[in-house]
């Protein structure tokens, strides 16, 4: 019994290895699917999407870019990328990164905004920041796609330089980290620079809930 064990196992590797990599070869020989079929699966999708906002559906240079691909680029593109986003953005006219952090907390709470029920926007549109983040002890409802941001600001001393980076994180996340799973907030006009600043309070500010 032992002498048939030991001849069959290995014949048993064999033949899996063997189809494994049939399976491989036949999947790296199917096309690829057309691009235009998925646009339309996705438009059709969509159907009453108000006409100025059908934009959103088409992806642009970046993510183009980024689905290309798969959010892994080479670093030529992903030096492209960061080259491209850093040029749009927008900075504090008054040169100030700082809002008002107890606006910041109610913006990181709020997801209204970006659903297209939610158009046109009958109140101040959310950054839904507590979907992907943790970011204050009292809050025991938060996704964890993104880095817990607790205590964000006292661990960086408090530095302006730091906050000038969050800034700059929260409007185009792409300047800072090519396809990155965070939304571009101040490229793609969902919030406003004063709105990116009051987020930026919310982390940086000593007396925000974030930091004590």
């Amino acid at each position: 019994m032992r002498m048939f064990s030991t001849v069959i196992v290995p014949i048993v590797t064999v033949v899996l290895a063997g189809a494994t990599a049939a399976f491989a070869q036949q999947n790296l020989a199917k096309p690829s699917v057309d691009p235009a079929r998925v646009d339309a699966v996705v438009t059709d999708a969509f159907p009453t999407a108000p006409v100025d906002l059908r934009p959103r559906l088409v992806p642009d240079e970046t993510m183009s870019s980024c689905s290309a691909n798969r959010n892994s680029p080479p670093k030529s593109i992903a030096e492209a990328i960061q080259k491209r986003e850093r040029a749009a953005i927008h900075y504090p006219a008054d040169g100030k990164f700082l809002g008002d952090w107890k606006n910041g907390e109610k913006l990181a709470q709020s997801g209204y905004g970006l659903r297209f029920t939610d158009y046109p926007p009958r109140q101040e549109i959310g950054g839904n920041c507590y979907a992907c983040h943790q970011i204050t002890d009292q809050e025991v409802s938060y996704g964890t796609l993104g880095p817990s941001l607790l205590g964000y600001g006292k661990l960086r001393d408090f530095k302006q330089a730091v906050a000038k980076a969050v800034y700059e994180k929260i409007y185009d996340s792409h300047a800072a980290f090519p396809c990155s799973t965070m939304p571009r907030f101040g490229a793609s006009k969902i919030l406003t620079v004063d709105q990116i600043k009051d987020i930026v309070a919310l982390l940086m500010s000593p007396e925000s809930p974030v930091n004590k």
